[in-house]
C-alpha cells in the first residue's frame, strides 16, 4: 500500500474510532502530515489535557505516550512502537533519581518533561524546554533545586539565570552528538545563515548560536525571521514542518561528529523514526500496544505536570 493510501485509511480509522493522533516535530515527515497536531512536548501535553477524543494515539517515544495517561486516565491511549523510547529518560531511572531525591531533602525537584512516570512521581514540578526558564524563576532564589535528567539544559538554565542547579547527569543522544567542528563548516558553506540551537546541546555548541531555543520556538523564529537562510542545531524531523511554513528558505540540518549511521549527513533520533505510517495503521486498526500505567504512580506522576501546566498557563506560555 502506497503511503498516499496509508494515509487515507488511517484518517478513516482515526474518525471511525473518534481517536486523536499527536506528532512530535522528531517524527518522520509523512507521520506529522496525518496527524491532528503536531507539535514540541509542552504543545502535546496541553493538547492531551484538553482532548475530547475516545482515543489518544501518540506518535513519539514512550514518555510522551505516558504524559497522555498521566493527563487522561479515563482514555485510551496507544504508541505505535513501544520501543520507541528516549535515551534522556532511561539515563534516568526512577529508582535511582528518587534516591538522588533523598539524599537532598532540602531540595526542591525539577523534571524534564523526557522522563519516565516513575521519575516524574518523585518531582515537584516537570519542564519543558519551552518554560523551563521561566518555572525555574519562579522559585524564590534562595531556594535549593535539583534538575534532572538533562545536564546540557540545567546547565544552560543555570548560566541564563544565574541559579546554582543541582544537575543530574543524563544526555538526549542526539544533541550530544552535535560538535562546534560541525557547525563551523556547516557556517563556512552558509556565511549568511544563522545558527539555531536546542538547549540540549553542549554549552560550547550553544555558544555558536544565534538562537537558543525549544523546538517551538527554533520553529516559529525561523518562519517570522527575515533571515533566509538556517543552520538547524537539533533533531532533523523538525525541518519537515520548517520547510512546509516557509518553503522560500534554505534549512541546513548540521551532521552529527559521530554519526551512528555511516554516510549519514543529519541528526535523527533512531526512536522517533520507528514510529511509521504503517505502525500507526496497525496501532489504529488494533487498538494496540496500549500505554497502562499503575495508579499510584500515575497520580503521582500528574501532580508535577498539572503544576506545569497551571503555572505555564499563569505566565501565558
Amino acid at each position: 500500500m502506497n503511503k498516499k493510501d496509508l494515509s487515507s485509511d488511517i484518517r478513516r480509522l482515526a474518525e471511525a474510532k473518534r481517536a486523536v493522533i499527536l506528532a512530535h516535530y522528531y517524527t518522520e515527515g509523512a507521520v506529522q502530515d496525518v496527524a491532528d497536531f503536531v507539535g514540541d512536548s509542552l504543545a502535546l501535553a496541553q493538547q492531551a489535557a484538553k482532548t475530547e477524543a475516545d482515543i489518544i494515539v501518540m506518535c513519539g517515544v514512550h514518555f510522551m505516550a505516558e504524559t497522555c495517561k498521566i493527563l487522561c486516565p479515563a482514555k485510551k491511549v496507544l504508541i505505535p512502537d513501544p520501543e520507541a523510547t528516549c535515551s534522556l529518560a532511561e539515563s534516568c531511572p526512577g529508582d535511582s533519581f528518587a534516591e538522588f531525591v533523598r539524599q537532598h531533602p532540602d531540595h526542591k525537584v525539577i523534571s524534564y518533561v523526557n522522563t519516565s512516570a516513575a521519575t516524574k512521581a518523585v518531582t515537584d514540578i516537570v519542564v519543558t524546554s519551552s518554560n523551563a526558564r521561566q518555572i525555574v524563576e519562579s522559585f524564590p532564589k534562595d531556594q535549593a533545586l535539583i534538575f534532572g535528567p538533562d545536564r546540557n539544559l540545567g546547565s544552560y538554565i543555570n548560566s541564563i539565570t544565574g541559579r546554582e542547579m543541582l544537575l543530574w547527569d543524563g544526555a538526549c543522544h542526539v544533541h550530544e552528538r552535535f560538535s562546534p567542528a560541525k557547525i563551523l563548516e556547516a557556517k563556512a558553506a552558509h556565511p549568511q545563515a544563522l545558527v539555531l540551537a536546542h538547549p540540549e546541546c553542549k554549552a560550547p555548541v550553544l555558544k555558536l548560536a544565534d538562537v537558543v531555543g525549544s523546538t517551538a520556538r527554533l520553529l516559529n523564529y525561523a518562519v517570522q525571521s527575515e533571515c533566509r537562510e538556517f543552520i538547524v542545531v537539533t533533531e532533523s524531523g523538525i525541518l519537515h514542518e520548517m520547510q512546509r511554513q516557509a518553503p522560500e528558505k534554505l534549512f541546513i540540518p548540521v551532521a552529527p561528529e559521530a554519526p551512528e549511521t555511516p554516510g549519514c549527513s543529519c541528526n535523527e533520533c533512531n526512536y522517533m523514526r520507528l514510529v511509521t505510517l504503517e505502525k500507526l495503521y496497525r496501532c489504529l486498526k488494533d487498538e494496540a500496544p496500549e500505554v497502562v500505567l499503575p495508579e499510584d504512580i500515575r497520580k503521582k506522576a500528574e501532580r508535577p505536570i498539572r503544576a506545569m501546566l497551571e503555572l505555564s498557563a499563569k505566565l501565558g506560555l
